[in-house]
């Protein structure tokens, strides 16, 4: 069962988000959730408990402060007005608190949609804790990240067609870490953006089942199965 819990974001704010702690009482490994541009909805309270089915301990911050968008123009609105640098002080958290989580086997990783792909590519970039990174077609400005400075593993899932999140985006990103030596997964789906969410028009089962399946086997691998 999920709770809302409250903790304390890196730059000492307060924050909340969706806790999911998977079944037993055994250590398990870590993954900090970052919503779509809606919010933090049913849909990623679902993500979570999908995760800790998996075996996972999760934690999703709510980017938002419990405001969920209704509408695709609310949710580019919501996202405009997002505060980058305080959302990623707040991720930091998540991942301090997973981490010392007493279910906590210590490794963290981080998987993000939408929105939350391109805070997943910038927390890789960015914030010390991490493992392992999986964004699903989301990508930041690249004026506001350098992205070459990951230095963990990466999985990203793209739509072929994605005119928000383009795949060559990713590209550039694969490119730069490959000259580097970092491991980088692309994986490209013939669907749409959002292809993931069961709860929109744009799902695809087949893209999805393919990369859940993908992104579960590449957390285990780079953060320890449970």
């Amino acid at each position: 069962m999920s709770t809302r819990t409250p903790f304390v974001a890196r730059n000492g704010k307060s924050a909340d988000g969706i806790l999911q702690e998977p079944a037993g009482t055994d250590k398990a490994p870590a993954v900090v959730l970052i919503q779509e541009y809606w919010g933090v909805n049913a849909h990623v309270v679902s993500l979570a408990e999908r995760l800790a089915a998996e075996g996972f301990l999760v934690l999703a911050p709510d980017l938002y402060h419990g405001h969920i968008a209704k509408t695709p123009e609310e949710a580019g609105q919501m996202m405009g007005a997002l505060d980058r640098a305080q959302a990623l002080e707040e991720i930091g958290g998540a991942i301090d608190v997973l981490s010392a989580h007493a279910r906590s086997s210590g490794k963290v990783g981080i998987l993000g949609f939408c929105l939350g792909g391109a805070y997943s590519f910038s927390a890789a970039a960015v914030l010390p804790g991490l493992s392992a990174a999986v964004p699903f077609y989301g990508i930041p400005d690249a004026s506001k990240v350098d992205l070459s400075k990951i230095a963990i593993p990466v999985q990203a899932h793209f739509a072929k067609t994605d005119q928000w999140a383009k795949p060559e985006l990713a590209l550039a990103v694969k490119t730069q870490l490959d000259a580097k030596h970092v491991p980088m997964e692309l994986h490209l789906y013939d669907a749409q953006h959002a292809f993931m969410n069961d709860t929109r028009p744009v799902y695809d089962a087949t893209a999805a089942k393919l990369a859940w399946g993908r992104a579960v086997s590449f957390l285990k691998t780079h953060l320890g199965a449970a």
